[in-house]
């Protein structure tokens, strides 16, 4: 098993971009937050979180492409391969299927929520996670020309985990808050 400590050094390794860094960072505590709500591997979910974007730089911007390369290196690495498929299915259309694991869909409704939250906690005067309520999130996923380019339907997963969007809301924002220094929100 891989540990945070190379996992950290790993996003170091291949992540330049402090935007990208922050997201990383986000989907990280995200998935902590649903492993501890679900009863599942914390260290392996928050890992997965943290690496699901490793390639991004790699692959530059192509996203037919991204998380082939991800996949490559975490398996020279030999980290779990139930890690490796969650990355790898939270982009399923490059690799021409279906999630189907709770993992799966855990992962590309909690990594895609983040880019929902930060967008909200960004209209606000001061530009903190603190000022955000679970509401205004849940709110903003109505407002289709708001963070356009998060796909509301990828979130929407959240119900094939069991937990309805307001509750899963609830955990991201959170978890993002807890960690709203390293974020920079």
């Amino acid at each position: 098993m891989i540990t945070k400590e190379d996992a950290n050094a790993l996003l170091s390794q291949y992540i330049k971009n402090e935007r990208s860094l922050y997201h990383c960072y986000a989907a990280e505590a995200v998935m902590r937050a649903l492993a501890r709500r679900l009863k599942k591997d914390e260290l392996k979910w928050g890992i997965a979180g943290l690496l699901h974007d490793l390639d991004l730089e790699l692959i530059d911007g192509n996203l037919t492409a991204h998380t082939h390369e991800t996949a490559k290196i975490l398996a020279e690495l030999g980290v779990d391969p139930e890690i490796i498929d969650a990355i790898k299915m939270h982009n399923e259309d490059a690799w021409g299927m279906k999630r189907n694991t709770v993992f799966h869909h855990a992962l590309a409704a909690g990594e895609t929520i983040t880019g929902m939250i930060a967008a909200t906690a960004l209209v606000y005067p001061d530009k903190k996670l603190a000022s955000v309520k679970t509401k205004s999130v849940t709110k903003r996923m109505k407002e289709k020309a708001f963070a356009a380019s998060v796909n509301r339907d990828t979130i929407m997963e959240c119900e094939k985990l069991g937990i309805p969007l307001a509750e899963f809301a609830e955990i991201c924002l959170g978890a993002m808050q807890e960690i709203s220094d390293r974020l920079g929100l």
